[in-house]
């Protein structure tokens, strides 16, 4: 924490190559999936945002293990450990290609469903910071959570959603999906399309 992850913070640290795109993730947990997509991706530049310790050490293990005495930071993987709803106000328009929310807090009482990150007040936000065709992968087993997201997102214009019962054969499994499956959690998954809206 002390020694690496300053090499790796966003924006402080920028990328180490010229990404063609720039994803972000939201909430990261323990880092497989930010990896996974680093690793297939290379030429992809990636946020991963998280605020929690466990979760920030889990993947800085993964960046520089114990026995590497000399790690390298990834090029095109950073991470950026405070609340991110400031860093997406503070994007460019139309700046990510894609923006993933794997399992998130569900945030189950109602007296904390502003907390949630799917909220009628953000979508419009992800939508600015997303370019058209941009893709917004949302994951969750909370039954909660699900009804939630069900009724944000039908009522809105701005993203063409498709839900699924099962995984895409191109999303990178998270320890919180086998979780889930394990505990007999019935996952849903949405893929949110930009659409392109003409100005007037």
């Amino acid at each position: 924490m002390a020694e690496f992850l300053p090499r790796v913070t966003w924006p402080e640290n920028p990328f180490a190559m010229a990404p063609r795109e720039i994803w972000l993730e939201v909430g990261f947990g323990g880092g497989e999936h930010a990896h996974a997509l680093s690793v297939a991706n290379p030429e992809v530049g990636i946020i991963a945002a998280e605020v929690f310790e466990n979760g920030i050490s889990a993947l800085l293990s993964r960046l520089a293990p114990e026995e590497v005495p000399e790690p390298i930071p990834p090029a095109n993987l950073r991470l950026y450990t405070a609340d991110v709803r400031p860093l997406i106000r503070g994007l460019a328009d139309g700046v990510l290609s894609k923006l993933f929310l794997m399992f998130p807090d569900p945030w189950p009482k109602s007296r904390h469903a502003k907390r949630r990150f799917v909220h009628p007040e953000l979508v419009a936000e992800v939508a600015r910071v997303l370019r058209a065709g941009g893709e917004w992968r949302i994951a969750s087993d909370d039954p909660t959570y699900q009804a939630w997201t069900d009724r944000v997102l039908a009522a809105q214009e701005l993203f063409t959603v498709t839900r699924q019962a099962s995984r895409p054969a191109d999303w990178p499994p998270t320890r919180y999906e086998a979780k889930a499956l394990l505990a007999g959690r019935a996952p849903v998954y949405w893929s949110l399309i930009r659409r392109c809206i003409p100005t007037t």
